[in-house]
């Protein structure tokens, strides 16, 4: 019989790592990455599946916090470190720490990334936010004008002690980014340790530091590189072109690579809109509402008349009912209603990534007033994370 358990100390952590990996095909940690992945586990919130003293399965979530449409940070568990150990796989393990995880988490929302995409829908995730993989071909990249501000590139032990500091100061602007744990640190400074060509650079403004971008270029061919923007955050317009000018000027780069969102802007910095090519198109954000009263008042909506929103959640069935949706905000009644969705599909709309109308199409979704639901749920901004754990 499968038994649930909060894991409390080092060697229990450790053993979960371990696991984690082997479902990932992995080896395990040696005592070297064991002591940066150490600090990532906090209390509480690392669990494991049982066959008697076996640990057969893992998952874990870290404290965060998310931004919904209209600005509001809502607490948030990031979740991660979801495996099952191959002999115990399909027999219903996943569905038992799945089940024990969203019971207890203490956020009223969490987020993951998904190994698989037909996973965790079942479990009431929904796909809430794609990237774009943006490829630019330098050699015929122009941005006509030069700087506004200034670049200046970081040793790693400054990066390491001022970019949690200035991703503070620079804040979250659009739904479903998300603020960063101490652990999620420490782990981007042992993956800029292994990566030998990880470069960080900042940029400032008139008022001081005001964005930075952290990149690694790997060799192609004939002293041709490619260049891959691994972490970019801004907080003024001037700071997110002029670090653009500065990695489409670098000498000997022939091609850039990063994840924007849907609706990014990039392809307008330049004179031929060409040099920018969307590689794929890939999913990023699967959000699980679970509290859905909370998470439903956390959020802003147009100003159109109210929607009778009924929701199905089979895993958390406290969450199931209806709620009237309006620009004053979302409340539980007993109404007839407008339109039936699981907890799933909500979450996959909860962002604005995609709409009622385009569930209904697809025979997802049933209901009426579907239009007045789009317009409730509409956003000036698509959602990215790009925050990766």
């Amino acid at each position: 019989m499968t038994e649930i358990r909060v894991l409390t100390d080092e060697a229990q952590y450790r053993a979960h790592s371990t696991l984690f990996r082997r479902a990932m095909h992995g080896g395990p940690p040696t005592d070297e990455q064991w002591s940066v992945t150490l600090p990532s586990y906090e209390p509480d919130r690392a669990l494991a599946a049982f066959d008697s003293v076996e640990m057969i399965g893992t998952t874990q979530s870290y404290g965060s916090s998310l931004v919904v449409p209209g600005g509001a940070r809502v607490p948030h568990g990031a979740v991660s470190r979801v495996g099952v150990r191959a002999d115990y796989t399909r027999r219903g393990v996943l569905t038992a720490l799945m089940r024990e995880q969203l019971s207890s988490l203490p956020d009223p929302v969490a987020t993951l990334r998904a190994s698989e995409g037909r996973i965790y829908g079942r479990f009431g995730y929904g796909l809430a936010g794609r990237v774009r993989d943006l490829e630019v071909d330098t050699r015929r990249a122009v941005i006509p004008g030069g700087m506004t501000g200034r670049v200046r590139m970081l040793d790693q032990d400054t990066a390491d002690k001022l970019l949690p500091e200035l991703h503070e100061a620079i804040g979250l602007r659009r739904p479903g980014q998300i603020s960063r744990w101490p652990g999620w640190w420490a782990r981007q400074r042992d993956r800029r340790t292994e990566a030998e060509n990880s470069v960080t650079v900042v940029h400032s403004g008139p008022d001081g530091d005001d964005g930075f971008l952290t990149y690694k270029v790997s060799p192609e061919k004939d002293f041709q590189h490619r260049l891959s923007i691994e972490d970019f955050e801004w907080a003024t317009d001037d700071a997110w072109r002029d670090l653009w000018i500065y990695v489409t000027r670098l000498d000997l780069v022939d091609h850039v690579e990063t994840e924007v969102p849907l609706d990014d802007a990039s392809g307008w910095l330049f004179e031929d809109p060409r040099v920018v090519h969307t590689k794929d198109v890939f999913d990023e954000i699967w959000l699980r509402l679970v509290d859905v009263p909370r998470m439903l008042s956390a959020r802003t909506y147009g100003a159109v008349e109210p929607v009778v929103i009924e929701v199905h959640d089979d895993l958390l069935p406290a969450n199931s009912g209806s709620y009237r949706v309006s620009a004053d905000g979302a409340e539980r009644v007993e109404e007839q209603p407008d339109l039936t969705i699981p907890v799933d599909l909500l979450g996959a709309v909860y962002l604005g990534d995609t709409t009622f109308s385009q569930l209904a199409a697809t025979k997802r979704i049933e209901g009426t007033r579907l239009a007045d639901a789009d317009a409730l749920f509409a956003v000036a901004q698509k959602p990215i994370c790009g925050t990766f754990f």
